[in-house]
């Protein structure tokens, strides 16, 4: 009887220390499940030799003005007949994880920590870590790296990351990002319809949107 005992108690003493060793696995350690969708034909992928690490689940705003064109926000080839076009001026956005917790801010801002070349202060789409505000800065990839894959959403992206930096305490949870992807679109498209004249001018429009961004870094090296 006392065996039976000591057996039952050594098993549920292993099972607490299996699921306390579980809990605590790094986020690394889940890194085999971020799997992004296939991409559209033609579209840039992601080089060889990173890994996505991270995908947080975006819900917010397309955020756009409306100018002459064309503009800093609208080059030359995208303007329209009118000669005046909605130019977007920061996406606004909160990315979740699966189990609805906020990890990163999405916007626009200077790159306070270019890599070069890189020019210092370029206003770039920028990823900010909820917690330890971490951040990095990024590029659509050239070329291909943008896809319409619905008409009625904004395009799929990948993106170069040309800036990162540590949280004022240390953190680095998304400095070793190498690449994002925009992914999985709804919604976020400017209404063109809205800004056609001149008394249009400084109309502004905050356009709903969700998106999936991956964030990949550089895989570790293979052991030989």
């Amino acid at each position: 009887m006392r065996k039976n005992v000591f057996v039952f108690a050594l098993a549920v003493i292993t099972l607490f220390a299996i699921s306390a060793f579980m809990v605590s696995l790094p986020q690394s350690a889940h890194a085999d499940r971020v799997t992004p969708p296939p991409l559209p034909a033609g579209m840039a992928e992601v080089p060889p030799g990173n890994t996505a690490f991270l995908v947080g689940h975006a819900v917010g705003t397309q955020n756009y003005i409306c100018l002459p064109c064309p503009n800093p926000l609208t080059p030359a080839a995208m303007c329209p007949a009118s000669g005046f076009a909605f130019g977007l001026f920061t996406p606004q956005a909160t990315l979740f994880e699966d189990n609805d917790k906020q990890v990163i801010t999405h916007y626009f801002s200077p790159n306070l920590s270019p890599i070069p070349p890189e020019i210092g202060g370029t206003i770039r789409a920028t990823w900010q870590d909820s917690r330890d505000t971490s951040t990095v800065w990024a590029k659509v990839h050239q070329p291909n790296g943008a896809a319409i894959v619905n008409q009625n959403a904004i395009a799929w992206l990948l993106l170069d990351v040309v800036g990162a930096q540590d949280g004022p305490t240390g953190g680095g949870k998304l400095t070793a990002t190498t690449f994002v992807q925009r992914l999985s679109t709804s919604g976020g498209v400017a209404p063109s319809a809205e800004c056609i004249s001149s008394t249009d001018v400084g109309k502004e429009a905050f356009v709903p949107y969700t998106a999936d961004y991956f964030f990949y870094k550089a895989a570790p090296p293979v052991e030989q």
